[in-house]
């Protein structure tokens, strides 16, 4: 098995980031440092390779890239942005797909920690502790999970799932539905969060429904309690849940959006594919696998923390309600 970078890191003494630089810009070092690492990428016969287009030595590193469902659009979305990226960086990556599953998850940390350079984990399913337990000191970056010990990228859901109920609230809307995610969700957790919070702020009714898996499956078995909730506006914690949603009040003879208006969260390519075109919060997470293999090695050694913020995109899947006319005055609108 060649050696990695974090093995020349540790012969060396220092972090992985330094010894990075050591073969993409050894001019930001100084000689001893330099010499040091240049020695023990020596000894463990590490070598780097010119950089694509140029005659710079560059570092060639293998990151391990983990995300709970590769079908899910939202995640096929970062793999192939951090891929792409990756491929000018010299990274290759090395793809696991824990199929939602903290156990697999755990496992597939511990079979390929020891294969990469850096890790990158895209909304996991067990607890940061455990998850920087696991990856024992290697260069670490968490999509969707918040950890003040390592590199973090944030998908914040806030802004847009606001507009989105605002939105829905000035045309009529004030009893909700939210269809959950799966219980080991972090983002669902923190999407209930804002739809709660939201909800009370504008004084609108909003039951919130159980938990679900993450698919249309998932979706459609939730429509039946969309109905009985007798919600006009249901929010649904993914795009493929919400797909599933409206083939399930269709299935129920309801019509969407004239009976109920259905909002996903994602706004991946799935929401041009349905009829009606489905209303979205559009989730950022191409430019998230971009930001990953960037601040993978190039961060500072203190962890990194990026926030990507959202916004609603109107669609076809949401109405009035029926029989609703514009107000004479000014409501409340979210700021």
């Amino acid at each position: 098995m060649r050696p990695t970078l974090t093995e020349v890191a540790g012969l060396a003494g220092v972090s992985v980031s330094t010894a990075s630089r050591a073969f993409s810009d050894p001019d930001r070092l100084n000689d001893e440092t330099l010499a040091r690492i240049l020695g023990a990428a020596a000894q463990l016969d590490y070598r780097g390779r010119a950089r694509r287009g140029g005659d710079v030595a560059s570092e060639p590193t293998t990151i391990g890239v983990i995300v709970p469902d590769i079908i899910n659009p939202i995640f096929a979305e970062f793999v192939r942005a951090a891929q792409s990226h990756g491929w000018y960086r010299q990274q290759t990556m090395m793809l696991a797909d824990t199929d939602s599953n903290p156990q697999r998850e755990r496992e597939i940390l511990a079979a390929i920690k020891h294969r990469v350079d850096g890790l990158v984990v895209v909304s996991p399913r067990q607890n940061v502790h455990d998850l920087l337990r696991l990856a024992d000191g290697m260069p670490l970056v968490l999509v969707n999970r918040e950890s003040d010990d390592c590199h973090t990228i944030i998908t914040d859901a806030t802004d847009g799932l606001r507009q989105a109920i605002g939105y829905l609230a000035r045309i009529g809307h004030r009893r909700f539905a939210y269809v959950q995610g799966p219980e080991l969700s972090w983002t669902n957790q923190r999407r209930l969060a804002t739809a709660i919070d939201t909800a009370e702020e504008l004084r609108l009714q909003l039951e919130v429904l159980g938990w679900s898996a993450e698919n249309i499956d998932g979706g459609e078995a939730a429509a039946a309690s969309v109905a009985a909730s007798g919600a006009t506006a249901a929010l649904v914690h993914n795009d493929p849940m919400a797909i599933g949603v409206m083939r399930g009040l269709r299935g129920l003879g309801l019509n969407v959006p004239r009976d109920v208006s259905v909002v996903g969260v994602d706004n991946t390519m799935l929401t041009q594919l349905t009829s009606p075109m489905l209303a979205s919060v559009d989730i950022p997470m191409a430019r998230a696998g971009v930001l990953a293999m960037d601040i993978l090695f190039d961060a500072p050694d203190q962890p990194r923390h990026e926030v990507l913020t959202t916004q609603f995109m109107i669609g076809e899947s949401t109405a009035p309600v029926r029989g609703w006319r514009p107000p004479q005055h000014d409501e409340k609108e979210i700021r």
